[in-house]
This record gives C-alpha cells, structure tokens and sequence, in this order.
C-alpha cells in the first residue's frame, strides 16, 4: 500500500516537473519574441555623404516633394524679359510646392526614362548638387537639405536655421540671411573629369550657368525673386553643409518674395 501511494506521488512529481520545464520554455521563447531590437547608432550630423545610396544608408528621413508642374502662366520670352537679380524680399514665407517647383526646374527629371534632367549637362555625369538652406518655407521645417533627383525628395542633412551663418560665410550679404530659403550650388569635379580630364572643371562651370538661369526664370514665374552670389568661403559653406571635401560650393541664391 505504501509503495502503491509512494509510487503514485513519484508519478505526480515527475508530471509537474515536465509542466513546469514546458512553461518555462515557453515563456522564454515569448521573452526572446517580444525582446527590444537594440537601438541604433544615431546618426551624426556633418560629414554627410554625397550620394543617394550612401545617405539612404545612414537611415537620413526624407521629405516627399509635391509634383512640379510643367505648364506656367507666361511665356518663355515674358520670363527673359522680366528676370531680375532682386535682393530684397517680403516676409511673407515660400511655399513648400514653390520651393518643389525650383528644385524641379534647376537639376528635375525630364526624361521619360528618369534620366535626363532640366538643365543639360556634358556627358550626362550630372556633377551639380543642390542644397537649402530653409528658415520660412510653409510645410518645411527650418534646416538643411540636400535635393535628390531621382526621386524628387529632399533629405534631412541639420536640423538647424543655419541662413545666419551662411551669411556669416558669404560676406555678410544680408540678402542670404534675409530670404526665406538659399539654394547653394555644389558641384563634384571629378564626376565630369574622369571623362573629359581638366576640361571637365570648365563644363561644370557651365552646367552651373545653366541651372542657375533655370532657377532666375522659375522663380519669376512663380513671383519670387532671387540674385547668384558667387562671394563666400568655400571652406565655410562646405563645413556648414556637412559636405565632403570633394563636394565644390559655386554658388548660393537666396529666394524669397519680392516686395
């Protein structure tokens, strides 16, 4: 009778045993499941690479750009006409779609194929790259961007007013702190030079030429003006932009509403 009830006992031990090892188990695989991801590195501000892949790499957000339009309420040569370098702006700040149109106009996709662009370029190596410099753009937060082509986005470089300082380095034009956004234009040399050698150096000159009458004509459509200031620190405006040595500043036009 003893052995049958010890034998029994035995028999209950070792089922609550085998219970407890199954929940055990199973609670740990739910603790390992439901575990935090272990965060991230944050993303350091400066030293950004140029390039799209590089920076969709460092996880930078992306701001989606409205869709640019391709038709406009004045000629071509209403536009030539009327273009003028104006340094002086309301207060009034520069819409987002506005700003869309800009960029769209200086360096967008053209081409059916995503290729061609609205301003030419040798050899198609497209060595311009355009930041903004945003401080009163409605539905933009004040900061740095850097504007991508291919997908007519722009990507978050600082999250910083830096128009003061980017006057500081253009000779205190008050015109570059007073606009509601600066557009600087980069160019990477190399990108045209590994096909046309020293060459090169003049026809990114040129393309600059090219996007910034694009910018002059754009901007009169839309009712805004703006000036090419081609005095500054090269070194400065470079730093400030978190940009590669390699990445050239050729020049910066304030945008903003005439008075």
């Amino acid at each position: 009778m003893r052995k049958a009830r010890s034998a029994q006992i035995a028999r209950l031990l070792s089922q609550t045993l085998s219970y407890l090892t199954i929940l055990i188990l199973l609670l740990a695989a739910l603790l390992i499941t439901e575990a935090p991801a272990p965060a991230k590195e944050p993303v350091k501000e400066g030293a950004i690479p140029v390039g799209e892949a590089g920076l969709k790499a460092a996880g930078v957000g992306e701001i989606v750009l409205p869709e640019p339009d391709t038709t406009g309420p004045l000629s071509l040569e209403t536009l030539i006409s009327k273009r003028r370098s104006v340094r002086e702006y309301s207060d009034r700040p520069v819409l987002l779609s506005e700003l869309s149109q800009l960029l769209w106009a200086a360096q967008g996709i053209t081409g059916e194929n995503g290729f061609k662009r609205a301003a030419p370029s040798a050899g198609a190596k497209y060595p311009i790259e355009l930041f903004v410099l945003a401080g009163n753009v409605d539905g933009l937060r004040p900061g740095i961007y850097r504007y991508v082509p291919s997908t007519h986005t722009l990507v978050t470089v600082k999250r910083e007013d830096a128009r003061g300082t980017l006057c500081a380095e253009a000779l205190s034009q008050e015109c570059v702190e007073a606009a509601p956004l600066d557009i600087v234009i980069t160019g990477v040399y190399e990108r045209t030079m590994e096909k046309y050698g020293e060459r090169g150096v003049r026809y990114v000159h040129i393309e600059v030429g090219a996007v910034a009458e694009n910018i002059y004509l754009q901007a009169e459509s839309l009712g805004l003006g703006t000036v090419f200031v081609g005095a500054f620190s090269d070194e400065g405006v470079r730093s400030l932009l978190g940009a590669k040595e390699e990445v050239a500043p050729l020049g910066i036009m304030p945008v903003g509403v005439k008075r």
